[in-house]
């Protein structure tokens, strides 16, 4: 589970969440970390040089959903997800899709992508390259689901350095 475990869906909260983490210094070199909510110990963020990858909304359980109502729960992580890129494509020029796995693919190797793929974070990528700049990042989001009964989950990853898949 996530700090975002119960929370609907928001637009707004979610562009403003990425856009604090454009803004706010990112880690150097040392060990990547898990950072979670004080109290319950659920997943705020995942903080590794040069990047950090946090959650910014998280679908109910979908332990005994099926048929019908898991395609809606579906269908609505996914509208939730094209909000968000048409959002951010409004305000920061078309996206473009970096696939994390796939038949014709090797799984991508080393940060940040060693820890997408460890959190089960490995949907597609909607990427935003920053515009020039000593200062500038990268920006992604991506709609996961590890496995049949845990819930989709809708996440931002924030880095300083290139992504692109060798």
């Amino acid at each position: 589970m996530t700090v975002r475990a119960g929370e609907p869906y928001d637009t707004r909260r979610a562009v403003s969440a990425i856009e604090s983490a454009l803004a706010a210094p990112l880690p150097g070199p040392g060990p990547t970390a898990d950072e979670g909510e004080p109290v319950t110990g659920e997943w705020a963020s995942t903080r590794g040089e040069g990047f950090v990858l946090f959650p910014l909304w998280e679908s109910d359980s979908l332990t005994g959903v099926y048929d019908r109502d898991w395609t809606d729960a579906e269908t609505a992580a996914e509208a939730n997800l094209a909000a968000l890129v048409a959002e951010l494509d409004t305000r920061w020029g078309p996206h473009r899709t970096l696939p994390l796995t796939g038949p014709e693919s090797a799984p991508p190797a080393g940060e940040p992508f060693r820890t997408l793929l460890a959190k089960d974070c490995d949907g597609d990528l909607a990427l935003w390259a920053p515009p020039a700049g000593p200062a500038s990042r990268w920006a992604a989001v991506s709609l996961s689901h590890s496995d049949g009964d845990a819930p989709f989950l809708l996440t931002a990853l924030v880095t300083d350095r290139p992504l692109e898949i060798e």
